[in-house]
């Protein structure tokens, strides 16, 4: 009998390859080029081993490998995307190929290729790589947020849905900016769903956190003069930015290709971008332990609303946190969600979770003083 692996060591990325490896067993290397890793190949332990995607030395038996107990799945070819990635992406890899002239960035030829295969009726290699590649963001997402990553501890997630046609020069995008500003300096976690609009405002303030109030107002006076995602120089608009400003802090934004190609967001240091919306919006919706601020939106947002309710209200993962609504006038106004949602919780243990303000700073404090709780239900 093979080898029964209870704990899967995770091996994504060369630097845990150094030293001369000899002992793989029950090690999950993802999507890795060991061509030149230094690997004694014939002398490897490798028992309850899983290669995702790797690449191996010209001339290495696979079949050497598998009898010894590894198993091996082999790469897909003729993809614009690695489904077995070991990380989440970058904004610098997702832009890369992106001239003003004409996008050809990574993201839009990932984009052409699922509208072309993938988001109707895929074949079964089709859809099962996207999964794959799915589940690697799942993971490299994890990663991030247990802070394997930037070293740091596990992430106090807020995230913040809204309007992705909100233009910059709206007042809900500036009261956004200032509002992850200020969360990311009392120690939070920004995530968003990694697009324009209310997206881009949510990773915009907590990359410029250490910007005064002030010095943020400056920055987002100089992003009116390109307010919409399909307005000329929109780009180039937030690249000015980030070349007045080359650091900042991290966030993450959790983008799809389902709905189209939007201009990557470029104030996320981190981009978990998925396939499959239902599985991005659900588990973006789960990671904000901390809270979920809804800044005005439409249809998409209203169907996050919902889909956090009922997190809180079955208490899905076992805690409730709390649930922000940045706009009166929008939720009490425009629409009836907060008296909906306040009659649906009523009684219930996430009642005292609800928020409703026009005020950045009421936020913060109504966030700080409501940490996620363990529900009695």
């Amino acid at each position: 009998m093979g080898m029964k692996c209870s704990i899967f060591r995770e091996v994504d990325s060369l630097k845990r390859l150094e030293g001369g490896v000899v002992n793989l067993n029950c090690s999950v290397v993802q999507g890795l080029d060991l061509r030149e890793a230094g690997i004694d190949w014939e002398g490897l332990e490798c028992e309850g081993a899983i290669f995702l995607g790797c690449q191996f030395p010209e001339g290495l038996s696979i079949c050497d490998l598998q009898g010894k107990g590894a198993s091996v799945f082999p790469r897909f070819k003729a993809l614009p995307f690695n489904p077995y990635r070991p990380e989440l992406y970058t904004r610098e890899e997702l832009m890369e190929g992106w001239t003003r002239e004409e996008d050809r960035s990574v993201d839009k030829q990932i984009y052409d290729h699922f509208v072309k295969h993938g988001k109707k009726d895929p074949d079964i290699v089709e859809a099962l790589a996207e999964r794959l590649h799915d589940h690697a963001i799942d993971d490299g997402l994890t990663d991030l947020l247990e802070g394997r990553i930037e070293k740091d501890g596990r992430k106090r997630v807020v995230a913040v849905m809204g309007g992705h046609g909100t233009g910059r020069d709206d007042e809900s995008f500036k009261k956004v900016a200032h509002l992850t500003r200020r969360l990311t300096k009392e120690g939070y976690f920004i995530a968003s769903g990694g697009g324009p609009g209310i997206m881009e405002a949510a990773n915009l303030g907590a990359y410029l956190a250490d910007l005064t109030k002030e010095e943020l107002d400056t920055v987002l006076k100089s992003l009116e003069a390109s307010p919409k995602y399909d307005s000329k120089g929109y780009v180039e608009a937030a690249q000015k930015v980030l070349d007045q400003y080359p650091t900042g802090h991290s966030s993450l934004a959790v983008p799809t290709w389902f709905y189209g190609h939007e201009p990557t967001n470029l104030f996320s240091a981190h981009v978990a971008k998925y396939f499959s919306n239902s599985i991005r919006e659900d588990g973006l919706l789960a990671i904000a332990r901390h809270g979920i601020v809804f800044a005005p939106g439409s249809g998409g947002t209203t169907q996050e609303i919902f889909q956090d309710a009922c997190q809180n209200h079955y208490a899905t993962f076992g805690e409730i946190s709390p649930m922000v609504f940045l706009g009166k006038k929008r939720y009490t106004g425009d629409t009836m969600l907060w008296e909906c949602l306040k009659n649906l919780a009523e009684g219930r243990d996430y009642e005292r979770y609800l928020y409703l303000s026009d005020e950045v700073d009421e936020i913060v404090e109504f966030i700080k003083a409501n940490p996620p709780v363990a529900s009695k239900g």
